[in-house]
């Protein structure tokens, strides 16, 4: 049987107000790297925001998706992940030019971080951004929720070439006084001493083991997490009737049909002339077919 190695784990602390995820992603992480060439250095931001996204989406428990961006105006331009409810992630970035080593300040210049949460359900998106405040994105996460006045939260990432992987602990409101007021602080100096390697290579039970082999600890079953692209031709036709039909035709008078591109999946469709007629002629006439890959 093929093991299985996309998953996210839940895990509790029995007797402190204390909760915790530790996600490892490898076939979803390659199906991100499969789709475009990234730079190594850009590479493991974007699997540590990767991992970031399936973490914070899990604690949330959506019934829409979460984004997380990156925008600068470094050489860095963009990082975006999308995380669903039900943990389906997305990726992509655009950069200018060779990336050199450096610290994120130094990738992405003078930006701001956006999490926007979208329910998919008719209610309005809620939009938070803040300054690129911190040396990694787990600095950047923690000083975010911090200021949102979220529940406390601190996330251990990495990742390379073959994994994305990472570890988030969250501080739960204390419904009666703790047994143990120090808990917090003992937990979170314990994952403290993780080493990257440690995070790529162990599951989640020997990460719980190896940082709280001497708490009570409640190891939950594990969820899967997978790679899926939302675009689809229905949703470009979708796209089209919004540009309106003279914008359309103006396009493919220019050049014979309209070609939109995949930035997340790198899925390309196809519209000539005949698909773009069906899609104005009728609202739910939505032609299927010349999808390129």
């Amino acid at each position: 049987m093929k093991k299985i190695t996309d998953t996210l784990q839940r895990f509790l602390f029995e007797h402190a107000p204390i909760r915790g995820e530790i996600v490892r992603l490898e076939s979803v992480w390659q199906s991100v790297l499969d789709r475009h060439n990234y730079p190594p250095i850009l590479r493991d931001l974007m699997g540590e925001l990767c991992a970031a996204a399936a973490l914070l989406a899990a604690t949330l428990k959506l019934q829409g998706s979460l984004v997380l961006q990156i925008h600068g105006n470094g050489a860095v331009k963009l990082l975006v992940v999308e995380c669903s409810g039900e943990l389906e992630v997305r990726a992509t970035a655009k950069w200018e030019g060779e990336l050199l080593q450096g610290t994120l300040q130094d990738l992405v210049g003078d930006g701001r971080f956006v999490i926007t949460l979208d329910p998919k359900d008719g209610n309005q998106a809620y939009q938070g951004i803040v300054a690129l405040e911190g040396e990694s994105i787990a600095d950047i996460l923690r000083n975010y929720m911090t200021r949102s006045e979220q529940l406390e939260t601190v996330l251990w990432l990495a990742a390379n070439d073959r994994l994305a992987a990472g570890m988030l602990l969250q501080k739960l409101p204390d419904q009666a006084e703790s047994s143990d007021a120090d808990s917090w602080n003992r937990a979170t100096q314990l994952a403290d001493t993780l080493k990257q390697e440690e995070l790529l290579t162990l599951t989640a039970g020997e990460l719980v083991h190896r940082l709280y082999h001497e708490e009570d600890i409640r190891l939950f079953e594990a969820q899967l997490v997978a790679f899926r692209c939302t675009c689809s031709r229905e949703n470009v036709a979708r796209m089209l009737r919004m540009l309106g039909q003279a914008e359309v035709d103006s396009i493919i008078v220019e050049r014979d049909e309209v070609e939109v591109h995949c930035e997340f999946c790198n899925q390309r469709y196809i519209f000539d002339r005949v698909d773009a007629d069906a899609v104005f002629a009728d609202v739910n006439a939505i032609p299927l077919n010349q999808t390129l890959h």
